[in-house]
């Protein structure tokens, strides 16, 4: 035991694992192999050429395990972060955003307590990479439960939209992003119920914004304008659906291109978060 050690080279030694070069018997020539040994669990199985067990006196001992091939020691990731500390914050940033209305109603202190539970959330989710198999979880319908640029007061958010309010007698519904991966379709769907003089009862409608979409990063994501569709709902639910024309590229105003980007700051089955162009955050789950 003692000149295997001192005919290995040390690389590292820690509280939690150590590094040397063991010779590889069973070849003709001898040859070297680096071997990483870990601490002993007495819940794993033994597969390291070496085994560290505790003693009654605190101490550390090593024994030997005979093997007829040596093992090859993966490079591991990082522990993935505690379930139950993702699904704790999950509910933290869910509570922020309760009772303000998708953000209509948010104030500045609002504004503050989501964007900290979102950073929370996102610092302990991870980097977010949609080149992988994570495109996948962006695929479905999903509700909209809270967007910062509301605080605005309009549907465009920190884009042209209009205003919600004794302006005009809007009143905003459920919003959802419909994503199909495949055709790489990108649609924001939104519930609008308008008013109607006395004695008419109001009118809704559901106004359909169908993009096209493309990655431009790992986490960020690029939408293409297409077009809006109206249909009605409710007791004129009989009309046909309404394709709105477009606005001239030459007669649409410099902050509404048709197009947009967002990053995908946090992502799993049920719950993204994104991050536009224009510093909004936005909380999604999936309906």
């Amino acid at each position: 035991m003692a000149s295997l050690l001192q005919s290995s080279s040390l690389l590292s030694n820690s509280s939690s694992s150590l590094a040397v070069f063991l010779p590889n018997t069973h070849h003709r020539n001898t040859t070297w192999s680096l071997q990483v040994l870990k601490p002993f669990r007495p819940e794993a199985q033994a597969i390291t050429p070496f085994q560290f067990q505790k003693s009654e006196s605190n101490h550390l001992k090593r024994t030997l395990i005979r093997r007829t091939t040596l093992y090859e020691s993966p490079v591991l990731d990082p522990p993935p972060a505690e379930p139950d500390l993702i699904a704790s914050l999950k509910l933290k940033l869910l509570n922020a955003v309760s009772g303000l209305n998708r953000g209509l109603a948010a104030n500045e202190e609002d504004l503050k307590k989501a964007d900290d539970a979102a950073k929370e959330l996102e610092a302990v989710g991870g980097f977010v990479d949609l080149s992988t198999n994570n495109l996948d979880n962006l695929q479905g319908r999903w509700k909209l439960i809270y967007s910062s640029a509301f605080s605005s007061r309009t549907l465009g958010g920190s884009r042209p939209g209009p205003p919600v309010g004794r302006l005009l007698p809007i009143t905003l519904g459920q919003v959802f992003q419909r994503i199909d991966i495949l055709s790489r379709d990108f649609d924001n769907i939104v519930e609008i119920q308008l008013g109607a003089p006395w004695p008419l009862p109001p009118v809704d409608v559901t106004a359909t914004l169908a993009h096209k979409f493309e990655l431009i990063g790992s986490s960020k994501v690029k939408i293409v304008f297409e077009k809006t569709t109206v249909k009605t709902t409710g007791n004129l639910s009989q009309l046909p659906p309404l394709e709105l024309p477009r606005i001239p590229d030459a007669l649409r105003p410099p902050s509404n291109t048709g197009s947009g980007e967002f990053e995908v700051t946090y992502l799993d089955s049920d719950i993204r978060i994104t991050r536009g162009d224009r510093g909004e955050l936005r909380v999604f789950v999936i309906s």
